[in-house]
């Protein structure tokens, strides 16, 4: 059975290629996301807008109510996950092992489809994106 680990965080996924429980991982394909080490005030472009009040002509600022990093991540999140729904629909895999940090494995989960969340054989929550496809497969072998 043809199995894919992707280990992911808000910086970086990466996704591997098992064709056998014993046989080496191969990557696939690596995705970084570089406005994960942007720093707040960067991401903000200005200030926030103006509202007046519902009673009375008061105005006030108009708060986020999604902190900027936060929504660099949903949106890399949504990235990875496109990629995976796409894997999936072309037959690249057919089942998939999930290793992310564990607000970052939230996200993922949070986009995923049925489909493809049914195809998902197990999880763990670690930051494995900066390790190599032999420690990575030391960390996964449990879930092949």
């Amino acid at each position: 059975m043809k199995t894919w680990v992707v280990v992911a965080s808000a910086a970086r996924a990466r996704m591997f290629e098992a064709l056998g429980r014993r046989e080496p991982l191969h990557e696939v394909k690596d995705m970084v996301n570089p406005e994960d080490r942007l720093q707040k005030q960067e991401l903000e472009t200005d200030r926030p807008g103006r509202a007046f009040d519902s009673l009375g002509g008061h105005r006030h600022a108009m708060g986020s109510p999604v902190d900027p990093k936060e929504q660099v991540a949903i949106r890399f999140a949504k990235e990875v996950v496109g990629e995976l729904e796409a894997a999936r629909h072309a037959k690249r895999f057919e089942a998939l092992c999930v290793v992310a940090t564990p607000h970052f494995l939230g996200l993922l989960r949070e986009r995923m489809s049925d489909a493809l969340d049914r195809s998902i054989k197990g999880d763990l929550t670690k930051d494995l994106t900066r390790e190599d496809a032999v420690s990575v497969q030391s960390h996964v072998a449990h879930l092949l």
